[in-house]
């Protein structure tokens, strides 16, 4: 027969503890759960009434019954009322710590949540700053209205001392061309009269004749 050879284990599976002993299985979350609510009663009126509601009763019947009704005598100082709030303690501890433990951890659970909503409006708020400065600029650099208006009245005046320098113009450029036209007649008028001598046998033409 073929021996057989040792099956070798997965390194991506976990490996089972090989105990023979039952460990017991509980819910972690259920057990948190339920050992909060009994802190949370342990710390209460309520229960502070009713354990003192109960001490009283308890040491009446074990003071006051007969001694056959009696199951915690007084001549044992009350040993089974001793025993029951000392276990009663020794749990409460416990039990208030893990609701501590508990709390502490949902604490830090918030504050983490806290810290990274705080970080996220940090980073809201930075990025807005950074919207509002660029938003500024940007209106320094748009015209606003009374630019406009100053920009437009000085081109109006502009455009009124344009065309009022143009009329001007005009006439005095009339008035240089008649100058020119005047002298003009003039030049001729005594080119004619400084003309070469006139013929003999042409007729005098005096100053009375040429008006």
């Amino acid at each position: 027969m073929a021996e057989r050879t040792p099956r070798r284990q997965r390194l991506d599976q976990p490996v089972t503890p090989r105990t023979g002993l039952p460990r017991p299985h509980y819910d972690p979350e259920a057990f948190g759960r339920i050992s909060e609510r009994i802190a949370r009663f342990l710390g209460t009126s309520r229960f502070l009434v009713y354990l003192t509601l109960f001490c009283i009763v308890w040491l009446a019947w074990n003071s006051l019954a007969p001694s056959a009704l009696r199951f915690d005598p007084e001549t044992t100082n009350f040993t089974l009322l001793t025993l029951i709030l000392s276990l009663q303690a020794s749990y409460a501890a416990p039990l208030i710590l893990l609701a501590q433990n508990r709390q502490a951890d949902r604490d830090r659970v918030a504050l983490e949540e806290d810290r990274g909503q705080n970080q996220r409006l940090q980073a809201d708020v930075e990025y807005l700053t950074r919207e509002l400065a660029s938003l500024r600029l940007s209106l320094g650099e748009v015209a606003t209205r009374d630019y406009l208006r100053d920009q437009l009245r000085e081109l109006t005046e502009e455009v009124v001392a344009r065309t009022s320098e143009g009329v001007y113009d005009q006439q005095s450029r009339a008035q240089r061309e008649e100058r020119e036209r005047r002298a003009e007649r003039k030049r001729r008028r005594t080119d004619k009269q400084d003309g070469p001598p006139t013929k003999l046998s042409e007729p005098f033409v005096g100053e009375a004749d040429t008006g």
